[in-house]
Protein backbone atom coordinates (compact mmCIF):
# COMPACT_ATOMS: atom_id res chain seq x y z
CA UNK A 1 0.00 0.00 0.00
CA UNK A 2 3.08 2.37 0.96
CA UNK A 3 4.20 1.83 -2.53
CA UNK A 4 1.27 2.39 -4.08
CA UNK A 5 1.26 5.88 -2.32
CA UNK A 6 4.64 6.57 -3.42
CA UNK A 7 3.98 5.83 -7.08
CA UNK A 8 0.59 7.43 -7.19
CA UNK A 9 2.15 10.82 -5.81
CA UNK A 10 4.66 10.47 -8.00
CA UNK A 11 3.36 10.16 -10.58
CA UNK A 12 3.06 13.29 -13.16
CA UNK A 13 -0.31 14.87 -12.96
CA UNK A 14 -2.50 14.45 -15.61
CA UNK A 15 -5.78 15.87 -15.70
CA UNK A 16 -8.75 13.44 -16.88
CA UNK A 17 -11.95 15.11 -16.68
CA UNK A 18 -13.04 17.40 -19.79
CA UNK A 19 -13.32 17.60 -23.01
CA UNK A 20 -10.05 18.55 -25.00
CA UNK A 21 -11.19 20.02 -28.08
CA UNK A 22 -7.97 20.67 -29.49
CA UNK A 23 -7.26 16.89 -29.88
CA UNK A 24 -11.65 16.02 -30.62
CA UNK A 25 -11.64 18.17 -33.86
CA UNK A 26 -8.28 17.34 -34.98
CA UNK A 27 -8.46 13.80 -34.91
CA UNK A 28 -12.28 14.78 -36.23
CA UNK A 29 -11.19 16.42 -39.44
CA UNK A 30 -8.50 13.48 -40.23
CA UNK A 31 -10.57 10.55 -40.15
CA UNK A 32 -13.19 12.83 -42.20
CA UNK A 33 -10.17 13.42 -44.67
CA UNK A 34 -9.12 10.05 -44.61
CA UNK A 35 -12.85 8.53 -45.40
CA UNK A 36 -12.89 11.12 -48.36
CA UNK A 37 -9.56 9.61 -49.63
CA UNK A 38 -11.31 6.63 -50.71
CA UNK A 39 -13.18 7.99 -52.88
CA UNK A 40 -10.41 10.41 -54.57
CA UNK A 41 -8.02 7.26 -55.42
CA UNK A 42 -4.98 7.11 -57.88
CA UNK A 43 -1.80 5.08 -57.85
CA UNK A 44 0.50 7.89 -57.75
CA UNK A 45 -1.84 9.51 -54.33
CA UNK A 46 -1.05 6.28 -52.72
CA UNK A 47 2.39 5.36 -53.32
CA UNK A 48 3.26 9.49 -52.50
CA UNK A 49 1.14 8.49 -49.14
CA UNK A 50 3.20 4.91 -48.65
CA UNK A 51 6.30 6.83 -49.13
CA UNK A 52 5.12 9.65 -45.96
CA UNK A 53 3.79 6.80 -44.13
CA UNK A 54 7.62 5.31 -44.16
CA UNK A 55 9.13 8.75 -43.40
CA UNK A 56 7.06 9.66 -41.05
CA UNK A 57 6.65 6.52 -38.95
CA UNK A 58 9.68 4.23 -39.21
CA UNK A 59 12.08 7.13 -39.32
CA UNK A 60 10.13 9.73 -37.39
CA UNK A 61 8.83 7.80 -35.22
CA UNK A 62 10.51 5.04 -34.69
CA UNK A 63 13.99 5.44 -35.29
CA UNK A 64 13.45 8.67 -34.61
CA UNK A 65 11.23 9.41 -31.45
CA UNK A 66 11.43 6.48 -29.99
CA UNK A 67 14.33 4.14 -30.25
CA UNK A 68 16.64 7.71 -29.93
CA UNK A 69 15.38 10.47 -28.41
CA UNK A 70 13.19 8.62 -25.71
CA UNK A 71 15.71 5.20 -25.12
CA UNK A 72 18.85 6.84 -26.77
CA UNK A 73 19.83 3.40 -27.80
CA UNK A 74 22.19 4.85 -31.20
CA UNK A 75 24.39 7.63 -31.55
CA UNK A 76 23.87 9.70 -34.74
CA UNK A 77 25.53 13.11 -35.69
CA UNK A 78 23.24 15.75 -34.80
CA UNK A 79 21.89 16.54 -38.45
CA UNK A 80 20.43 13.11 -38.31
CA UNK A 81 19.04 13.42 -34.88
CA UNK A 82 17.18 16.58 -36.31
CA UNK A 83 16.40 15.13 -39.57
CA UNK A 84 14.79 12.23 -37.67
CA UNK A 85 12.78 14.42 -35.50
CA UNK A 86 11.22 16.61 -38.19
CA UNK A 87 10.34 13.37 -40.31
CA UNK A 88 8.50 12.46 -36.41
CA UNK A 89 6.43 15.10 -36.82
CA UNK A 90 4.88 14.59 -39.85
CA UNK A 91 2.95 11.53 -38.24
CA UNK A 92 0.98 14.68 -36.61
CA UNK A 93 1.70 13.05 -32.82
CA UNK A 94 2.93 16.44 -31.31
CA UNK A 95 6.85 17.25 -30.97
CA UNK A 96 9.66 15.51 -29.66
CA UNK A 97 9.53 17.19 -26.01
CA UNK A 98 5.95 15.81 -25.60
CA UNK A 99 6.31 12.28 -26.97
CA UNK A 100 9.48 11.90 -25.27
CA UNK A 101 7.80 12.65 -21.62
CA UNK A 102 5.07 10.80 -22.47
CA UNK A 103 6.79 7.65 -23.32
CA UNK A 104 9.14 8.11 -20.38
CA UNK A 105 6.14 8.45 -18.23
CA UNK A 106 4.30 5.13 -20.03
CA UNK A 107 7.60 3.10 -19.20
CA UNK A 108 8.09 4.08 -15.56
CA UNK A 109 4.69 3.55 -14.52
CA UNK A 110 3.66 1.09 -17.30
CA UNK A 111 0.24 -0.29 -16.30
CA UNK A 112 0.47 1.12 -12.79
CA UNK A 113 -1.17 4.00 -11.50
CA UNK A 114 0.58 6.72 -13.42
CA UNK A 115 0.31 5.26 -16.84
CA UNK A 116 -0.93 7.42 -18.92
CA UNK A 117 -2.58 5.00 -21.29
CA UNK A 118 -3.34 1.53 -20.00
CA UNK A 119 -5.46 -0.69 -21.13
CA UNK A 120 -5.98 -1.66 -17.82
CA UNK A 121 -8.34 1.93 -17.78
CA UNK A 122 -9.91 0.59 -20.54
CA UNK A 123 -8.88 -0.77 -23.81
CA UNK A 124 -10.76 2.21 -25.66
CA UNK A 125 -8.93 4.79 -23.10
CA UNK A 126 -5.37 3.44 -23.60
CA UNK A 127 -6.39 3.30 -27.74
CA UNK A 128 -7.44 7.03 -28.38
CA UNK A 129 -9.88 8.68 -25.40
CA UNK A 130 -6.54 9.24 -22.75
CA UNK A 131 -6.21 12.21 -25.70
CA UNK A 132 -9.65 13.21 -26.12
CA UNK A 133 -10.18 14.35 -22.34
CA UNK A 134 -7.93 16.27 -20.10
CA UNK A 135 -4.22 17.92 -20.50
CA UNK A 136 -2.77 15.01 -21.92
CA UNK A 137 -2.16 16.14 -25.14
CA UNK A 138 -0.76 19.22 -23.69
CA UNK A 139 3.03 19.44 -22.13
CA UNK A 140 4.91 22.85 -21.37
CA UNK A 141 8.43 22.92 -20.54
CA UNK A 142 8.41 22.96 -17.03
CA UNK A 143 6.66 19.76 -17.38
CA UNK A 144 8.33 17.93 -19.87
CA UNK A 145 11.46 18.45 -18.13
CA UNK A 146 11.22 16.01 -15.61
CA UNK A 147 10.79 13.70 -18.33
CA UNK A 148 12.85 14.91 -20.81
CA UNK A 149 15.71 16.68 -19.69
CA UNK A 150 17.80 16.00 -22.63
CA UNK A 151 15.27 16.96 -25.19
CA UNK A 152 14.18 20.33 -23.16
CA UNK A 153 17.87 21.51 -23.15
CA UNK A 154 18.22 21.31 -26.79
CA UNK A 155 16.86 24.32 -28.62
CA UNK A 156 15.95 23.07 -31.97
CA UNK A 157 13.98 20.22 -30.90
CA UNK A 158 12.36 22.69 -28.10
CA UNK A 159 11.42 25.15 -31.04
CA UNK A 160 10.63 21.85 -33.25
CA UNK A 161 8.33 21.22 -30.65
CA UNK A 162 6.90 24.32 -30.09
CA UNK A 163 5.56 24.77 -33.97
CA UNK A 164 5.36 20.86 -34.73
CA UNK A 165 2.62 21.17 -36.93
CA UNK A 166 4.63 23.62 -39.30
CA UNK A 167 6.39 20.64 -41.28
CA UNK A 168 3.30 18.56 -41.93
CA UNK A 169 1.67 22.02 -43.16
CA UNK A 170 4.30 22.71 -45.48
CA UNK A 171 3.90 18.90 -46.80
CA UNK A 172 0.63 19.62 -46.95
CA UNK A 173 0.61 22.35 -49.32
CA UNK A 174 3.46 20.78 -51.46
CA UNK A 175 1.03 17.49 -52.33
CA UNK A 176 -1.59 20.04 -52.91
CA UNK A 177 0.12 22.31 -55.39
CA UNK A 178 2.12 19.50 -56.90
CA UNK A 179 -0.93 16.90 -56.76
CA UNK A 180 -4.41 18.08 -56.46
CA UNK A 181 -6.59 16.97 -54.42
CA UNK A 182 -5.82 13.47 -54.24
CA UNK A 183 -2.72 13.87 -52.93
CA UNK A 184 -3.58 15.96 -49.97
CA UNK A 185 -5.86 13.68 -49.11
CA UNK A 186 -4.24 10.19 -49.62
CA UNK A 187 -0.47 11.96 -48.72
CA UNK A 188 -2.14 14.14 -45.42
CA UNK A 189 -5.31 12.94 -44.39
CA UNK A 190 -5.39 9.11 -44.81
CA UNK A 191 -1.36 8.51 -44.20
CA UNK A 192 -1.50 10.35 -41.15
CA UNK A 193 -4.84 8.56 -39.87
CA UNK A 194 -3.89 5.13 -40.42
CA UNK A 195 -0.58 5.99 -38.69
CA UNK A 196 -2.25 7.46 -35.83
CA UNK A 197 -4.16 4.42 -35.39
CA UNK A 198 -1.01 2.11 -35.48
CA UNK A 199 0.90 4.04 -32.75
CA UNK A 200 -2.60 4.10 -30.70
CA UNK A 201 -2.50 -0.45 -31.11
CA UNK A 202 1.22 -0.42 -29.73
CA UNK A 203 -0.69 1.47 -26.99
CA UNK A 204 -3.37 -0.61 -26.47
CA UNK A 205 -3.35 -4.02 -28.63
CA UNK A 206 0.12 -4.57 -27.68
CA UNK A 207 -0.69 -4.55 -24.04
CA UNK A 208 -3.52 -7.28 -23.81
CA UNK A 209 -2.99 -9.07 -27.27
CA UNK A 210 -0.19 -11.59 -28.43
CA UNK A 211 2.75 -13.53 -26.95
CA UNK A 212 5.02 -13.00 -24.28
CA UNK A 213 8.62 -14.03 -24.80
CA UNK A 214 9.77 -12.11 -21.45
CA UNK A 215 8.01 -12.24 -18.00
CA UNK A 216 8.04 -8.36 -17.44
CA UNK A 217 6.06 -6.92 -14.52
CA UNK A 218 3.35 -5.21 -17.39
CA UNK A 219 1.02 -6.76 -20.02
CA UNK A 220 3.12 -5.71 -22.81
CA UNK A 221 2.78 -8.34 -25.92
CA UNK A 222 4.30 -9.40 -29.17
CA UNK A 223 1.72 -8.67 -31.83
CA UNK A 224 3.21 -9.40 -36.00
CA UNK A 225 0.01 -7.23 -36.96
CA UNK A 226 1.18 -4.43 -35.22
CA UNK A 227 4.78 -4.94 -35.81
CA UNK A 228 3.94 -4.62 -39.52
CA UNK A 229 1.90 -1.79 -39.04
CA UNK A 230 4.09 -0.11 -37.66
CA UNK A 231 7.40 -1.20 -38.68
CA UNK A 232 8.78 -2.83 -35.82
CA UNK A 233 7.02 -1.34 -33.11
CA UNK A 234 4.68 -4.60 -32.30
CA UNK A 235 7.12 -6.34 -30.83
CA UNK A 236 6.51 -4.63 -27.27
CA UNK A 237 7.30 -7.66 -24.68
CA UNK A 238 10.58 -7.76 -26.30
CA UNK A 239 11.10 -3.67 -25.73
CA UNK A 240 10.00 -3.46 -22.73
CA UNK A 241 12.23 -6.23 -21.31
CA UNK A 242 15.22 -4.00 -23.22
CA UNK A 243 13.56 -0.77 -23.40
CA UNK A 244 17.26 0.62 -24.92
CA UNK A 245 17.94 -2.25 -27.21
CA UNK A 246 17.98 -0.39 -30.99
CA UNK A 247 16.19 -3.45 -31.92
CA UNK A 248 12.99 -4.81 -31.11
CA UNK A 249 12.51 -7.89 -33.22
CA UNK A 250 15.12 -10.32 -31.86
CA UNK A 251 14.28 -13.36 -33.27
CA UNK A 252 15.55 -13.29 -37.60
CA UNK A 253 11.24 -13.90 -38.51
CA UNK A 254 10.14 -10.93 -36.36
CA UNK A 255 10.08 -7.91 -39.08
CA UNK A 256 11.49 -4.54 -37.42
CA UNK A 257 12.19 -2.24 -40.46
CA UNK A 258 12.72 0.35 -37.77
CA UNK A 259 15.96 -1.62 -36.14
CA UNK A 260 16.91 -2.30 -40.54
CA UNK A 261 17.04 1.64 -41.03
CA UNK A 262 19.26 1.72 -37.74
CA UNK A 263 21.50 -0.95 -39.11
CA UNK A 264 22.21 0.84 -42.39
CA UNK A 265 22.82 4.27 -40.52
CA UNK A 266 25.69 1.76 -38.18
CA UNK A 267 27.20 0.32 -41.70
CA UNK A 268 27.65 3.54 -43.70
CA UNK A 269 28.93 5.27 -40.19
CA UNK A 270 26.49 7.18 -39.22
CA UNK A 271 25.46 5.41 -35.99
CA UNK A 272 27.83 4.44 -32.87
CA UNK A 273 26.94 2.89 -29.95
CA UNK A 274 24.13 0.68 -31.40
CA UNK A 275 22.59 -0.95 -28.34
CA UNK A 276 20.86 -4.58 -29.35
CA UNK A 277 19.70 -7.19 -26.82
CA UNK A 278 20.14 -10.58 -27.72
CA UNK A 279 17.20 -13.45 -27.98
CA UNK A 280 17.52 -15.66 -25.09
CA UNK A 281 18.41 -19.38 -25.42
CA UNK A 282 14.97 -20.93 -24.58
CA UNK A 283 15.27 -24.24 -23.24
CA UNK A 284 14.26 -27.51 -25.91
CA UNK A 285 10.74 -27.54 -26.28
CA UNK A 286 9.63 -24.00 -24.47
CA UNK A 287 7.58 -22.08 -26.66
CA UNK A 288 6.05 -18.71 -25.74
CA UNK A 289 3.28 -18.15 -23.69
CA UNK A 290 0.01 -16.72 -26.03
CA UNK A 291 -2.30 -13.86 -23.98
CA UNK A 292 -5.19 -12.70 -24.91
Amino acid sequence: MENKAVEAHSAPFVRRDGINWTSVIAFSIFHIGAVAALFFFTWPAFFVALVLYWLGMSLGVGMGYHRLLTHRSYKPPKWIEYALAVCGTLALEGGPMFWVATHRVHHQFTDRDGDPHTPRDGKWWSHIVWMLVGNATHCNIEDCSRYAPDVCRDRFLVQLSNYHYVPLAIVSILLLVFGGLPFLLWGTFFRVTIGLHSTWMVNSITHFWGTRRFATRDDSRNNLFVAILSFGEGWHNNHHAHPTSARHGLAWWEIDMSWWGIRLLEAAGLAKSVQVAKLPAAPAGAREVRAN
